[in-house]
């Protein structure tokens, strides 16, 4: 997958970075080994996270300035990670989908950046660009129905739109029928190091979704 950054992400957040990783999986419904896991941090989460701390987490804190830079209200469309954050400390349970959803779920959660996890044959091309949206651009979000993306970061495919930090698209999300993916985890600043993050991503795919041929790279902005 050829990964481009745009010229409107490198003027607006020029210390961006994307961890790019695609495998191949098996996808299963969440396995409890993993449900435990999530489980185990949301705990310590919640004993740790005050709901005004949950936007300061370099990641997070970082991706709304980026919105703000764009012209995109971070407090109406907020980072996902953000969301699942506040979600949490508000004693709320995430959603169970399946191994995949669920480990990037978690990956986001402890890294402190949001990701995009797509089904790789659902994606139209070899190329994923990363943008801006725009007005009245179509985009149907995962469980949100029709969204505004108009100022946040896009991915787009050949098609249009496959993943923004705030929601992936329906059209390229990850099933029980996935057997390939992509996943793009956006650095706007440092919070976990990237190699760490790698590594997590690796072990939680090869131990929940038998990931093989995982490969992993950099791209930068600038």
């Amino acid at each position: 997958m050829k990964i481009v950054i745009s010229d409107e992400i490198r003027q607006a957040a020029p210390a961006y970075m994307t961890l790019v990783m695609e495998a191949d999986v098996l996808n299963i419904p969440s396995p409890d080994a993993l449900w435990a896991e999530i489980e185990q941090f949301a705990d310590e989460y919640r004993a740790s996270t005050e709901l005004s701390q949950v936007n300061k987490r370099p990641g997070i804190a970082s991706t709304r300035a980026a919105y703000k830079a764009l012209g995109k209200d971070p407090n109406r469309y907020r980072p996902s990670n953000e969301s699942m954050g506040r979600r949490l400390v508000k004693g709320m349970e995430l959603y169970c989908i399946d191994a995949l959803v669920d480990l990037v779920n978690l990956l986001s959660l402890k890294s402190g950046y949001s990701i995009g996890g797509f089904d790789r044959d659902k994606i139209s091309g070899d190329t994923l660009t990363l943008g801006v949206g725009r007005e009245g651009e179509p985009y149907e979000g995962i469980g949100r129905g029709e969204l505004n993306i108009a100022g946040l970061p896009v991915f787009r495919d050949a098609v249009g739109g496959v993943g923004t930090p705030t929601s992936d698209n329906e059209r390229t999300k990850m099933d029980l029928d996935t057997r390939h993916i992509v996943i793009t985890i956006h650095q706007f600043a440092e919070d976990m190091p990237l190699d760490r993050t790698e590594q997590l991503a690796r072990r939680l795919l090869e131990d929940y979704a038998s990931a093989t041929n995982i490969t992993s790279r950099i791209i930068k902005a600038s």
